[in-house]
């Protein structure tokens, strides 16, 4: 897969967690909104499971965010992130 999508990827975790945290939403109140364990919703926000058109739009309704507003995650701000801590 090429680095921009493995980036856009990454924005769009981070702006699930990051939107999950704003509404001081646990992975457990997620997993369990969502019919899933725990550590399958952690592997979600980790980049470790590809999310399903279906299921972001569900993690979507439950963020009361829409898929559109998550998929407009800003890739750039992602890589800048990871330039400084080094890590992928």
């Amino acid at each position: 897969m090429s680095n921009k999508i493995n980036l856009k990827i990454k924005a769009i975790t981070a702006a699930i967690r990051k939107k999950r945290e704003q509404k001081n939403y646990t992975q457990e109140y997620l997993a369990y909104k969502l019919n899933i364990s725990q550590n399958a919703y952690s592997k979600i926000e980790l980049g470790y499971t590809k999310i399903t058109v279906e299921r972001l739009f569900q993690i979507g309704d439950v963020l009361e965010i829409s898929a559109g507003e998550l998929l407009d995650a800003d890739s750039d701000e992602v890589e800048l992130r990871l330039l400084h801590t080094g890590t992928d």
